[in-house]
């Protein structure tokens, strides 16, 4: 009743059943809606055990037919005492006899016994073979087999029951996690995997450390309940985007859609002034000038618009733009409005201070949304780790700020992870993907300016150099 684990449960079930009963041979079959399924098998003096550790059985599931003794004792609730197969005509016993003239083994006395627990539900069948006497020769079941092997079965029962009632649970926890995932990276093309990824590169860090662990060459170790919440902390790390307008979430570029209104304005700057050229305003010199200047300079701002990085002397060029302006007739224009001008003048990315503390703003989101869902005190550190995924060790990160002391080991491998992802990503809007040992090259750069801990860069890229990239791409979150 205290054992949590699953797998090891069904095997203590399994041998202290045949420990009891003093049998040769026990199958255990679980209830599915296919029909019973295979999930253990042992047979002592054929030296032959299948099903431990969760392994595959590849043997078809038992039909519920009442005409199969399994079935029937799991679709009457009923114990089944058998003194011997061979002798028996009340069920179809033509399987257990395949078996036996395969192996040479001779089945003969049977007990079955439905594992049902106290509300009446059968979660599997217990099938024991050829209870032995001290001599060691076969002999039926004993009456009190039957008292004692019900009673295991249904101390069984409750416990796998409930440990498959956890598992449900934690199956729809996971399923609600992947909807989110899937309508954070669905909702721009800019995102695309990158949740996903983040959370398998956490989940990769968590296993290599504890492979670290194992070597005697690093203290920390995920235990299943703490890789569990990194991982989903990580796949719900930017669930805040879900508020970010995306006209900032798909801003590919610096001035976004801006730039079709500057190319009108360009348009109608160099009509005004061929129209005052030809009411004599200006000279043909004079326009042949200025529309020079207009085609220069648009030739520059649509560069400026897709550039990842703007020097000093472009951005200078960008304020005279700026500066210059058109008089005709009552009306003066500017060649640029103070909102072009700014998003020009973004140095690197395509985000605007103020857009950008949109963007940043994100992290906040999460922790608010992820704060309203009940996690449990199984995943209650959740929240708080999803919504420092921004945090950096020197306390220049967002939004806390939170410095070295007050970073746990969770938070700093979401932020390896996630400013790795962003490194390497092929959908990015304002830069092309980096080459791997380029990222690490930054990562490695910001662990010595004190903004990330380089010791988890070093296992993430040592991690990853022993995967496979096909193999990596199987990966999954859960």
């Amino acid at each position: 009743m205290s054992e949590k684990d699953k797998e090891t449960l069904l095997g203590i079930l399994l041998d202290r059943a045949m420990e009891i009963t003093s049998c040769d041979a026990a199958t255990l079959y679980l209830c599915r809606e296919e029909g019973l399924v295979f999930a253990r098998m042992k047979t002592i003096s054929l030296h032959m055990e299948r099903g431990a550790g969760g392994e595959t059985i590849d043997l078809p599931p038992v039909r519920m037919d009442e005409g199969n003794v399994c079935a029937y004792a799991a679709l009457h609730r009923e114990l089944v005492n058998i003194p011997d197969v061979y002798a028996e005509g009340a069920f179809d016993f033509s399987g257990p006899r395949e078996y036996d003239a395969m192996t040479g083994y001779h089945t003969c006395s049977m007990l079955v016994t439905p594992l049902e627990d106290i509300r009446g539900d059968v979660i599997g069948v217990l099938q024991l073979m050829n209870a032995t006497d001290e001599k060691g020769q076969v002999v039926p079941f004993r009456k009190d087999d039957e008292y004692v092997i019900r009673a295991l079965g249904s101390q069984t029962a409750v416990s796998v029951n409930n440990m498959l009632y956890l598992e449900e649970l934690k199956d729809q926890l996971y399923s609600f996690v992947s909807a989110f995932v899937t309508s954070v990276d669905e909702r721009t093309p800019y995102n695309g995997s990158h949740t996903r990824k983040v959370a398998i590169y956490a989940g990769i860090l968590a296993d290599y450390i504890n492979r670290m662990h194992e070597r005697g060459e690093c203290e920390e170790w995920f235990g299943e309940n703490r890789r569990e919440q990194l991982v989903l902390a990580a796949a719900l790390h930017d669930i805040g985007k879900m508020v970010i307008p995306l006209s900032v979430m798909n801003k590919a570029t610096k001035l976004g859609e801006r730039l079709g209104d500057i190319e009108r304005r360009f348009e109608l700057l160099a009509a005004y002034g061929e129209i005052d050229m030809l009411r004599g305003r200006l000279t043909e010199e004079e326009y042949a000038d200025w529309k020079t200047y207009l085609t220069e300079s648009l030739a520059f701002i649509r560069e400026v618009n897709v550039s990842g990085f703007l020097p000093e002397e472009g951005m200078e060029r960008v304020r005279r733009i700026a500066e210059r302006t058109y008089r005709h007739e009552d009306a003066t224009i500017a060649c640029l409005t103070d909102d072009e001008k700014e998003c020009l003048l973004v140095r690197k990315g395509t985000l605007t201070e103020a857009e950008r503390g949109q963007m940043e703003s994100h992290v906040v989101m999460t922790g608010k949304i992820l704060e309203q869902v009940h996690f449990g005190r199984h995943y209650a550190n959740v929240p708080r780790f999803a919504a420092a995924h921004h945090e950096l060790l020197d306390g220049s990160g967002y939004p806390g700020h939170k410095t070295a002391d007050e970073l746990e080991l969770e938070m700093r491998i979401l932020a390896v992870a996630d400013i790795y992802d962003a490194l390497v990503a092929t959908d990015r809007p304002y830069k092309k993907p980096m080459p791997q040992e380029k990222a690490f090259a930054i990562l490695h750069s910001m662990a010595d300016e004190g903004k990330l801990e380089e010791r988890l860069v070093v296992y993430l890229q040592q991690a990853l150099a022993e995967i496979p990239e096909e193999e990596l791409a199987k990966r999954r979150m859960f």
